[in-house]
């Protein structure tokens, strides 16, 4: 459920338009910058994007494409599902308009920002993603990093995927990144989940956001695949994923700093928690699929 903010927990299918199942854009956000776009195409469907004043990446979530833009085809050998593989991708810069193309059709996340450079198009290899497992015990998680600053070159655009086993929590210590100060950078953020199903049926989550006296938010969300939750301020974690059902989510940020960093401070409150992971192991479901080996573990980096 929502709580006084009806409006940021987006249920799947509720900004369907055309091919896309899901459609955010800073308008419909009511805020600058980070966007979304997520496309179901049959075999063969051909998909014009045209990117205006923002960037974008082509993102498998299930199956493999083409992605043609300026004169240049990117084949993208994609992947079975979230929870299978690292991808592959491909940067679509501003001004520009690409054609996606899947032969046997699949699901693909565009996640976007907007931005005053355009930067050429560029193609990225899976086994150049860095994949990191964070955390420890039932806070355990598997980072993908695309398109961060120190991962893969975008003038605003930052992207990343947290996976979690069942049972687990990610987002924790709740974090927020929404003022421009030592420490930490303002960033609007978009989660796009995936839950994988039980033997009975669908799974579900749960992401928590709440805001700080002087900006005050309060959202408690039931997830599902293919709702988002919009972060415009505001501490957020956990997300949880429920006990038997892993729990995938794509971020995607974007906000006004010249410097593209992301910078995040723990609720004060919660951050204590970070030091009881010393004395724990990483979860041993990690990690997930295959492609990216992850580096050891970060139990304590200041991530999601």
């Amino acid at each position: 459920m929502t709580k006084d903010n009806d409006g940021l927990h987006l249920p799947a299918g509720s900004t369907a338009d055309g091919p896309y199942t899901t459609v955010i854009t800073p308008d419909s956000a009511r805020w600058g910058f980070s966007g979304l776009r997520v496309a179901e195409l049959a075999p063969g469907e051909p998909l014009t994007l045209t990117t205006g004043d923002s960037e974008y990446l082509v993102l498998p979530l299930s199956g493999s494409c083409t992605v043609t833009v300026d004169g240049t085809t990117f084949l993208l050998a994609g992947r079975d599902g979230v929870f299978d593989a690292v991808t592959d991708f491909a940067y679509v810069p501003r001004d520009a308009e690409a054609v996606i193309r899947s032969e046997r059709g699949g699901r693909f996340a565009l996640p976007s920002a907007r931005c005053e450079r355009r930067l050429s198009p560029r193609y990225g290899p899976a086994e150049g993603v860095p994949a990191e497992l964070r955390g420890a015990g039932n806070c355990s998680r598997q980072v993908n990093n695309y398109c961060l600053p120190h991962t893969f070159d975008a003038d605003q655009l930052l992207v990343c995927e947290v996976l979690t086993p069942g049972g687990n929590w990610s987002s924790y210590p709740p974090h927020k990144h929404d003022e421009a100060r030592e420490g930490e950078s303002e960033l609007e953020e978009i989660y796009y989940f995936e839950v994988a199903d039980g033997p009975a049926g669908p799974g579900f989550g749960y992401q928590r956001v709440y805001g700080t006296a002087e900006r005050p938010l309060d959202v408690l969300a039931e997830v599902r695949t293919g709702d988002a939750v919009l972060i415009p301020h505001g501490w957020h974690g956990p997300s949880v994923a429920a006990p038997g059902y892993d729990l995938y989510y794509l971020n995607v940020m974007a906000g006004p700093g010249q410097d593209r960093a992301w910078l995040i401070c723990d609720d004060p409150a919660h951050g204590w928690v970070r030091a009881t992971w010393e004395d724990q192991e990483t979860d041993p479901r990690l990690p997930f699929g295959t492609g990216a080996t992850p580096k050891a573990p970060q139990k304590n980096a200041k991530d999601v």
